[in-house]
This record gives structure tokens, sequence and C-alpha cells, in this order.
């Protein structure tokens, strides 16, 4: 099957499809009538799909016609966030206060233009595909579910992808190695004690304490990393205070952790609890750190994968259709997968367009694509599927 010739033939269902979903977004694991309208567009076109009865999402499986042992595993994301949408598209969402404002309308939409595709080329695939319609991805956990329950466990391979908005749209984006970064989220939480504000030494101000603590933990970025190795250290939320002349007995801070190697992400925790605890000491205070390992680095780390998608968007639409993607410091919950699947590659599709107004970064309220790049990645989708079989059906 030409993919790029039938996936433009289908591009108005998959748009179709794709404004449905938009219009009406569901949040991490609530996402019920989304995965209706999945199961049922699924089970007319007669493709086996399978629900869980105390989960969100489906995998769809189709079994080629020819001989193959091999599986591989194509995932989109479902679940929307809690933004109120300002886009100023025709067709907004009809759920207020909750946007697909990160694009996972479109990744459903385009693998159920991948499961069009596939469904009617199976009998000349040799192997199988799954097709994995995940929930919660914003949440952080959403595929663990699918993994730890051992849903996957007869895959051998998997690929995943995202619309991005600072690659030119239409373009596939592929990078071998480090793509996207772990994630980790810290609380830490200092005690002091309170007094009168116009008497501080009788007191031992939190919100002091905590002010040190931002500051030193910078040191771990700039005097403890290796600088070669990216690494960010945020504090995003501070809640701190009564009252204007109180010396506060109690500051909390919360934040996140973004890097990419491993042994960078190993040594994090340790220093900062260090400085934590030495920090709110020093100011007469006490202070405690929970650390939580969220998502572990995202990296294409099979570079028989990243050729075959590479040559996947080349037959396609050419060279022309393909650009070297650089790396970001969000994070996904594919990199779970990938851990449980090695042999696993994620994209990006590339959806920045100045004419047409699609400029805006993703978690946008404004955030917008050209719908009519989206049969590109319906037709990535089911081309590296079927070259991934082809290529290990022939012992390559």
């Amino acid at each position: 099957m030409n993919f790029a010739k039938r996936a433009e033939e289908l591009s108005d269902q998959i748009i179709k499809d794709r404004r449905y979903l938009h219009q009406h977004p569901e949040l991490s694991y609530k996402e019920k009538n989304t995965t209706a309208y999945l199961v049922a567009s699924l089970k007319e076109l007669g493709i086996p799909v399978q629900t869980f009865e105390d989960y969100t999402g489906c995998i769809a499986t189709i079994k080629g016609g020819k001989p193959g042992k091999h599986t591989v595993l194509l995932r989109g994301d479902i679940d929307a966030l809690p933004i109120k949408e300002n886009s100023g598209v025709e067709f907004e969402s009809e759920n207020e206060g909750v946007m697909h404002a990160c694009g996972h309308d479109c990744h459903t939409s385009m693998l159920l233009g991948a499961a069009r595709l596939l469904w009617e080329e199976r009998e000349n695939l040799p192997g199988t595909v799954k097709l994995l319609f995940q929930a919660a991805e914003e949440a952080f956990y959403g595929s663990r579910y699918y993994v730890d329950k051992g849903y996957l466990d007869d895959v051998d391979a998997a690929m995943g992808m995202h619309v991005w908005p600072t690659g030119p749209s239409g373009k596939v984006l592929v990078k071998d190695g480090e793509l996207m970064a772990s994630c980790d989220n810290f609380i830490i939480t200092v005690h002091g004690v309170s007094s009168h504000g116009s008497e501080p030494q009788h007191g031992k101000d939190a919100i002091v304490a905590a002010s040190s603590i931002l500051m030193n933990l910078q040191h771990i970025v700039s005097r403890i990393n290796d600088p070669s190795n990216s690494l960010v250290v945020t504090v995003g939320k501070i809640q701190a205070g009564t009252q204007f002349n109180i010396i506060t007995d109690k500051a909390v801070m919360e934040g996140t952790v973004r890097c990419y190697s491993k042994e960078c992400r190993a040594m994090v925790e340790e220093n900062m609890r260090r400085i934590v605890e030495c920090t709110a000491a020093a100011e007469g205070c006490t202070a405690e750190l929970e650390y939580f390992y969220i998502e572990p680095s995202l990296v294409n780390a099979d570079p028989m994968l990243t050729d075959i998608a590479r040559k996947a968007a080349v037959k396609l639409y050419g060279e022309d259709g393909i650009e070297e993607a650089k790396k970001a410091t969000g994070s996904e919950d594919f990199s779970y997968i990938m851990d449980k699947i090695p042999s696993s590659v994620f994209l990006f599709l590339g959806c920045y367009d100045e004419e047409k107004g699609c400029v805006y970064p993703v978690h946008n309220e404004k955030f917008k694509i050209d719908e009519d790049i989206l049969h590109r990645g319906s037709a990535e989708y089911a081309q590296f599927a079927a070259d991934y079989l082809e290529k290990m059906a022939k012992g390559e």
C-alpha cells in the first residue's frame, strides 16, 4: 500500500475524529467517553479491541496475514489538560476548563487513522501490530498500568509520536539518543518558630530559611553537576505566612528536577537533601525533603528503530519530509514503556506554522495546529509498523 496516498485520502476522517475529540476533552483517568468513542470506531472497522474494567484507554490488535513472529506497538495518548481554551477554533472544547492543549487529540486521531491503514493492509503484514490508546499521560503514570498488568509483555518493539511546536509543520523529527528529560518532583517543608514581626530575635524565620534553601539549590546545577550534563532544578510554588507582621513558623516549597543522564538524575536527591537540612540548620530551623521519582528520561537507544523511522518518513515524503529533532526538557511517560521495551523509538511531528497562527507552545490556552498535517502522522505510524515487521520477518 502507498500509505502516504491512502492517508491523504483518509484526511477528512482523521480531521473529523480529531475535532470530535477536541470538542469533548477529558482529564487523566476520566477518559470514559473518549475510550467509548475509540472502541466504537475500532469495532465498526472490525478491529479487535481490548478494554479494561478498572481503567480507561484501550488496545487494538491487528494480526497480519503473512508469517511473522514479531509484534510492534504503536502508542497514542488520549487525555486532556485542566486549561480553559482560548484557541479561537470553531470546534473549541465543550467541557469548561478542560482542553486538548498538548495535542493528544491529534495523536489519538492519527493513531486511529493508522489503524484504518493497517487494517486495510493486514493481509500483507508479516506479524502483529498493537495500537495502545493510552490514558493519563499528563498524570505522569498513565502508561504504567498497561506495562505493570502485562498487557505489553508480547511486544518486541514500540513507537510513539508527539506533535511538536518547535519543528516545521508536517516534518517528521527524529533523533538518536537523548530526546526528552526525566521528571522528578519534590516538596520541601521548613519548620521555624513564630514570633511578632517587630521582634524577629524571638523567632526562627521559616521564610528566610526557605529563601536561603531556594538559592542554594541552584548550586546543584552550577557547582555540583557536571556542566556537560543538562540539569534544571526549579521551585515553582511557595506557601508561607499568615499575616504581614508575623514571623512564620512554616514554609512549603514544591518543585521539579529535569535532566537526561541516569548518573545526573541519581546524584540530585542526595545533594538536595544535604543542602535543605544544612541550610535550614544554619538559620536555626529544621527542614524535610520529600523526593518523588516520576518519569525516566526518554532516550532513543536503538539505532535500528530510528533508522526505520527515518527511512519510513523519506519513503513517504522524500528527504524534505524529515528533519533532526532537538532535545526537549519536557518529560513523557512513554519512557516507562521504553524501560519495559528497550527496542522503542519516539518521534516528533512538527506543527509550527506562522502563516496559520500555529505558533503557541503545548500547554498554552491558544495552542492549535494545522489539521492538514495529521494524515502524515497516520502514515508515519503505519509505515513504521509495516517496515519493522517486514525487516524482522526477513531476519534483518
